[in-house]
């Protein structure tokens, strides 16, 4: 039997034992037809806490009981309840974060592919759960979806997967420019994605979703190239994966004022609309800026100069043309940007009150473009450009600092340690690599960062990287961000770290339902997900389920509606599954950014012809 169909009978039969389950009630027992320990039927228990997908065969594997067993905990076959292992449960300890008393499950020792679950006597089951090469295919699909379920300006449908999700074609008038950008007229700029759970777009946000996907892309190219997503694109010239890429870079570059090379910070109507789809969003849309000169954005302009520049490195094997569009605007954005240090977007004109994505501070994004038109071109302007602001930042990358739109140091710092790899881009071969000592100090500190973050992973009770200080607004998303960090550094490091991956899987482990919640924080992935986020269409359509592979944003210490009411939980714990709760359970395609960035590092590596694999 091949790896493929193997996975695929795996799948099969998970899908038999979890398909129609949800997140409706948090106490929920969902029934296995094996027996437990005991003789009768096993019941999914909330207390038995595991990844709701599954693990790869080689990693660790964990599972987290917040009761007390009264013995050992028996991993069992999902198909007939036979026992494939049993494990003595570690001592419990108190989660500070969360406030569970958590004793964590180890049954690494299990690598043959199979559906299960845990069986612990006392206690109760877990859900099922699988072990394979293939299991992260499936959830890959759906969030690299969600991005089309998000599209704007065109027919949205998510058949074949998903037939009973779509709404027809919106926002297709020009927009109007807003008394804040100092100009009148129109501006036509289909297209895009929405940002979030709402039906704006904005350049600086966009930029670190594209840039993210972009760089998924690059380094899982083998893996990633010959995937169908079932999108109106799909069999062309371009992948896939690049092919939803590109319908939102398209709009970016829309967003450039071709006069001068600057970009606008957002297109938005007036107000957030009501719980409707798309198509009945019909106020106006504006093209908003800072409402005084140069009215652009620094961070908008730069953030396209990053993407841009990645952008004409990635696609010019399938499509040169549109390589020298991305890097002509590239170009044009960055020499902007550096004419105008400090053109920032700092809160919403008067009459506006959609998503502000202020910021007063925007170096990284010029650090980032500069890295990345390095990368694609060789260029010394480039280059000289980024020594000289680089060491701003000491250490260059920490562990207690992920990734998020208003910082992008990040991503410059792993682009200009990048640029020195051997699978560095064709774009710039033959020409000066990146400066060795720079180099040396980019991966001296990535590697002590993610040892830090392997740590925080290890000290936790459900072994995540949050501090206790970072349950604010999207915080899976920077749980996210820092398992990618982990896989960067093992990208640069000069021997792949067990370590590194382990813990990478450790973070995508809770967002899948391996947390104080037991459900999963993706949108129809697992047993039991996310059922009311925020987020218009699954609000404005008649399917009872949300719209799938959707993030939501997980616990928020920072906001609590109800605290003068109601006892405050500890900030692990203050997420609820409520479509009105915003500042929680929205989705944002900057969060699912980094959550398809970890499946593809999951997914296996593509075979090749004569590889023997």
């Amino acid at each position: 039997m091949s790896a493929s169909n193997e996975a695929l009978i795996v799948l099969a039969v998970v899908a038999s034992l979890v398909g129609a389950v949800s997140a409706a009630a948090p106490t929920t027992a969902t029934t296995l037809p094996a027996s437990s320990s005991a003789g009768g039927r096993a019941k999914a228990s909330d207390d038995v806490k595991v990844c709701q997908v599954g693990y790869l065969p080689r990693e660790t594997k964990f599972a987290m009981v917040t009761a007390p067993p009264t013995g050992d905990v028996t991993v069992r076959r999902a198909g007939d309840g036979s026992v494939a292992l049993t494990v003595e449960p570690g001592a419990a300890a108190r989660d500070a974060d969360s406030g569970d008393e958590i004793r964590p499950v180890d049954f690494s020792a299990l690598t043959e592919p199979g559906a299960y679950y845990l069986d612990v006597p006392g206690v109760g089951a877990s859900h099922a759960f699988a072990i394979g090469d293939d299991i992260f295919a499936r959830p890959f699909r759906l969030a690299m979806r969600s991005f089309t379920g998000q599209r704007c300006g065109t027919r949205v449908s998510l058949a074949p997967d998903f037939p009973d999700y779509h709404y027809e074609p919106c926002h297709l008038a020009d927009a109007q420019y807003h008394a804040s950008t100092g100009r009148e007229g129109t501006l036509p700029c289909t297209g895009g994605w929405h940002d979030a759970g709402d039906y704006g777009r904005y350049v600086v946000n966009s930029g670190i979703t594209t840039g993210t996907l972009l760089v998924a892309y690059e380094l899982n190219e083998a893996k990633l190239r010959q995937l169908n997503l079932d999108i109106p694109e799909s069999g062309g010239a371009v992948p896939d994966v690049l092919a939803e890429i590109r319908w939102n870079l398209d709009w970016m570059l829309k967003m450039q004022d071709p006069a001068d090379g600057g970009a606008w910070h957002k297109a938005t109507t007036a107000n957030f609309p009501g719980m409707v789809l798309p198509i009945d969003d019909r106020a106006p849309m504006l093209i908003v800026g800072t409402g005084r000169e140069p009215y652009k954005t620094t961070a908008a302009t730069a953030d396209l100069a990053a993407v841009a520049a990645a952008a004409a490195r990635v696609y010019r094997q399938f499509d040169p043309a549109y390589a020298d569009r991305c890097l002509s605007a590239a170009e044009r954005a960055f020499a902007w940007a550096k004419d105008h240090p400090d053109s920032h977007f700092t809160r919403n004109p008067q009459g506006v009150s959609t998503g502000g994505y202020e910021d007063r501070e925007a170096r990284d994004e010029l650090l980032w473009a500069a890295a990345e038109l390095f990368r694609t071109t060789g260029k010394a302007e480039y280059d000289q450009y980024f020594l000289a602001h680089y060491g701003h930042w000491t250490p260059p990358l920490a562990g207690n600092s992920a990734q998020g739109w208003p910082n992008v140091r990040n991503l410059g710092m792993y682009a200009y340690a990048l640029a020195g790899r051997p699978a560095a881009s064709a774009a710039a071969a033959g020409k000066a690599g990146p400066n060795a000592e720079a180099v040396g100090k980019i991966r001296a500190a990535a590697l002590a960062a993610a040892d830090d973050i392997v740590k925080r992973i290890a000290r936790n009770g459900y072994r995540m990287p949050l501090g206790s200080n970072e349950y604010y607004w999207g915080s899976n998303s920077v749980v996210a961000n820092y398992a990618m960090m982990l896989l960067l550094a093992n990208r640069l490091a000069p021997e792949p770290r067990r370590e590194y991956a382990d813990a990478a899987q450790d973070a995508l482990h809770y967002l899948l339902g391996r947390n104080s919640f037991n459900t999963s924080f993706v949108t129809q992935v697992g047993s039991r997900w996310a059922m009311r986020p925020h987020h218009r269409p699954s609000a404005g359509d008649k399917n009872e389920q949300p719209w799938p592979g959707l993030l939501v944003g997980g616990p928020n210490a920072q906001r609590r509606r109800d605290a003068a009411t109601r006892p405050v939980p500890p900030p692990a714990r203050q997420w609820v599954d409520d479509q009105g709760d915003y500042a929680r359970n929205e989705n944002a395609v900057n969060w699912n950014a980094p959550l398809v960035f970890l499946l593809a590092e999951a997914l296996p590596q593509a075979k090749t012809p004569g590889d023997g694999r």
